[in-house]
């Protein structure tokens, strides 16, 4: 029983009832999570580059064989000499088969290029935050514009229902019209083609209804049955581009590279230290012998002649100066466009009030011509000419909405804004 009640209550919940449950599902969406896995990549790699810079310490153990008697540990002139004597029996610490166990370790000290890698990927991963907020708000624009759409698509589908419930109670007067021989069988059947017409028009709906449909579902996981209800909250922020901070960090992190691949032929100090036991029979009477060995140093190197680096440093002043013709390139497109879609807006403005006006008039058009129709004033096709051009009217009057918000929508991504806080 419970599953047959979930089973029938499962399209409800995947039913978004508005635009905050689409965004809330856009973001849980595969989409953004592949986004996600690309931040999370970034904050590894970047702890990767600080792990550079703590000491490295490894424990080893091993088991030597020798074809001749190898010491456990470099000895001491000093030291050797008593076991040298003549009638010596002390074990000399040689052997064909050596036991070792020890530690060792090395640490940077100073080495300028690491710290200065260090920043480089903190600047990469805020790249790579900027991008998925941006991803994000392309995605919040796409729901919005195809919600828009979704809209437009149903306002349509009503205005051609009133004229097909139009069209059919004047196919009814026509046919009795054509049985009492007061009109031309012609007339019915321009009716009739008019509704069938109608017919195509409501099936052409739908298939664009189903890909608007299946837009959304591949954003959010959610398969709409009719649009969501939004309401515009805030407009449009104008101020810097937002959706150029991944380039612009980019571009930082790009940079500091140019900086980083000089620092590699700086001088660099390194600090190293190893610590050894060895264990094994002494050659020369078979006693068992362990020795102890260790030490710690300090190690400064310094580039002298490195051509790869010279090419490594040339090759990251071409990918800096490559992204800074990208970002310019950018900013003049977004530029166009912004001013292209601000100056579209009080013109989107203008011809609602335009449709409005010109829906209002072709509606009292329309019901003059009926009535003129009825009387005989005017002709069959005359009146469906009356009908066509109110649902067309109408239809630019819906479009015209769907175009503001998408228009909206476009300049919301490009300047940055928060679309969650301007759609509701």
């Amino acid at each position: 029983m419970k599953k047959i009640v979930f089973a029938m209550a499962l399209p409800w919940l995947l039913q978004a009832q508005s635009i905050p449950e689409l965004f809330d599902a856009l973001k849980s969406h595969a989409q953004v999570k592949s986004d996600a896995i690309l931040v999370q990549k970034s904050q590894i790699q970047k702890e990767m580059v600080d792990a550079s810079l703590y000491p490295k310490i490894d424990l080893f153990a091993s088991y030597d064989n020798y074809a001749s008697p190898t010491n456990l540990k470099p000895i001491a002139p000093n030291a050797i000499q008593p076991m040298l004597a003549p009638g010596s029996n002390i074990a000399q610490p040689y052997s064909y088969n050596i036991y070792r166990a020890g530690a060792k370790f090395s640490m940077p000290i100073f080495v300028k290029s690491l710290y200065t890698t260090a920043k480089k990927a903190k600047a990469m991963q805020r790249s790579v935050k900027a991008k998925k907020w941006i991803n994000i708000l392309k995605n919040e624009a796409v729901i919005v514009g195809v919600n828009a759409n979704f809209h437009y698509l149903v306002s349509l589908q009503k205005a051609l229902q009133q004229k097909e419930k139009s069209l059919d109670a004047m196919q009814e007067t026509v046919k009795i019209k054509v049985e009492n021989g007061r009109l031309a069988a012609s007339a019915l059947y321009k009716i009739n083609d008019s509704l069938h017409e109608i017919a195509i028009s409501k099936n052409n709906i739908e298939l664009q209804k189903k890909k608007l449909i299946s837009t959304i579902q591949s954003l959010t996981g959610i398969t709409l049955q009719d649009p969501v209800a939004m309401q515009e909250m805030a407009g449009c922020t104008k101020g810097s581009f937002g959706s150029l901070v991944p380039l612009q960090e980019k571009i930082r992190a790009n940079r500091i590279s140019v900086t980083a691949q000089k620092e590699k032929l700086y001088p660099s100090l390194y600090a190293h230290g190893d610590y050894t036991f060895s264990k094994a029979k002494a050659y020369n009477n078979s006693k068992d012998v362990d020795e102890e060995y260790g030490g710690i140093g300090v190690v400064l190197n310094i580039p002298l002649f490195e051509m790869q680096q010279y090419s490594n440093i040339k090759l990251a002043k071409v990918e800096l100066q490559a992204s800074k013709v990208e970002l310019e390139k950018l900013r003049q497109e977004l530029q166009a466009q912004a001013d292209m879609l601000e100056g579209s807006l009080p013109l989107l403005d203008n011809s609602y009030k335009l449709y409005t006006q010109s829906v209002a008039d072709k509606q009292k058009l329309l019901d003059i011509a009926k009535v003129a129709f009825q009387s005989g004033r005017i002709s069959t096709e005359e009146y469906l000419r009356y009908e066509d051009a109110l649902v067309a009217k109408k239809a630019e009057l819906y479009k015209v909405e769907a175009t503001k918000w998408q228009t909206l929508m476009q300049l919301a991504v490009i300047y940055g804004n928060n679309i969650e806080e301007m759609v509701k």
